[in-house]
């Protein structure tokens, strides 16, 4: 099985190898590699779940597949042509599996990342577009970096229009944001707590990729070593008593649940005070999972939970708006209804 399949691998690429356009441009990636790229990107491949949101964000109809099929509950949320493609696997981050082979079945004319720039993915991304003879960028992922990949993305897809309209969208965001912060000193900003997992007790540090909208939103992370680790820990109960957020956010229904009812929980300031909160997770996670342009919408909502008197936006108009213009649907009132419930900490009005 083993050599067959590796005597297909080498086939297929020779075959590509032999059949790679004639490159008609060239573009400077994030990572500053200088990529040959065909006039026209009908098809591109996915290297990730990030790469997959910003390519249907930017031209939904040259995404090959995502890197996980969409489940039933997250299908009504993207636009109907492109809820059934079919599912890829990926080249990176958590569980890739997408191999060579797969890739040069689908035969797309680009291959994207979005996330990292480090040695590693540059590192990955010379060896797959070597093997394979199919152009492969790497896009900045970081969040405030976010209206340079869109433009940077729309220029290669031939949307620029497109991608302006999206990236003005981020920066108006991000100045928004920025105003109530700076009318706010940081002593006075709430505290914020971070539950993931069914019992609550996982979290990311501050400045971690999985809390990067908390912070960008004006809370300040209770996790918070203060000695600039970062990433995904396990909190004992005890550290959150002693942290006594104002606010928890959370996406698992678990733990939210629990949150109520369990008396260890139950002496917290957010949880005394009602201020728990249930992230949306369709199509994508409004606070991580994965990290690309879904955090937008969730940064919106976290600047109305941390100051609504500030934030004056209506988060089910807000909510319909994005969704329309990000993700290439018009919400019905039961779907926004599915889609925000508990978000507010409390069932849709």
């Amino acid at each position: 099985m083993f050599r067959s399949t590796t005597l297909r691998l080498l086939l297929l690429l020779g075959c590509a190898l032999v059949a790679q356009p004639a490159a008609a441009r060239t573009v400077t990636d994030s990572a500053g590699r200088v990529v040959e790229l065909p006039e026209r990107i009908e098809t591109v491949f996915a290297s990730g779940p990030p790469a997959s949101i910003l390519v249907y964000v930017v031209k939904p109809e040259v995404l090959t597949g995502w890197p996980r099929a969409l489940r039933p509950e997250e299908a009504p949320y993207i636009a109907e042509p492109y809820r059934d493609l079919p599912e890829t696997g990926r080249l990176t981050g958590r569980g890739g599996d997408a191999n060579l082979e797969r890739v040069l079945q689908i035969e797309p004319d680009l291959i994207i990342d979005f996330g990292s720039v480090r040695d590693t993915y540059i590192d990955l991304a010379d060896r797959v577009q070597r093997q394979t003879g199919i152009p492969y960028l790497l896009i900045d992922g970081r969040f405030e970096a976010t209206p340079a990949a869109l433009r940077l993305v729309g220029e290669v897809l031939g949307v620029p229009e497109r991608a302006e309209t999206l990236a003005r969208d981020v920066e108006q965001t991000f100045a928004r944001v920025d105003e109530i912060l700076a009318a706010t000193p940081e002593s006075e900003r709430p505290t914020v707590y971070l539950a993931r997992g069914p019992d609550g007790l996982e979290t990311g540090l501050k400045g971690s990729i999985n809390t990067e909208i908390i912070e960008r939103a004006g809370g300040r992370n209770v996790a918070d070593p203060g000695d600039g680790r970062r990433g995904l820990v396990r909190a004992s109960i005890e550290q959150v008593m002693v942290a006594d957020p104002e606010i928890i956010v959370t996406w698992d229904s678990h733990f939210y649940q629990r949150a109520q009812l369990d008396p260890l929980w139950a002496g917290i300031e957010a949880v005394r005070t009602d201020r728990v909160y249930l992230a949306p997770t369709v199509p994508f996670g409004w606070i991580d999972r994965p990290p690309s342009l879904n955090r937008l919408m969730g940064l919106r909502w976290m600047a109305g939970l941390l100051y609504p008197d500030a934030w004056d936006e209506a988060l089910r108009e807000d909510a319909r708006a994005f969704y329309q213009l990000y993700y290439h649907v018009d919400l019905a009132d039961a779907e926004l209804d599915r889609l925000l419930e508990w978000s507010k900490g409390r069932p849709p009005e």
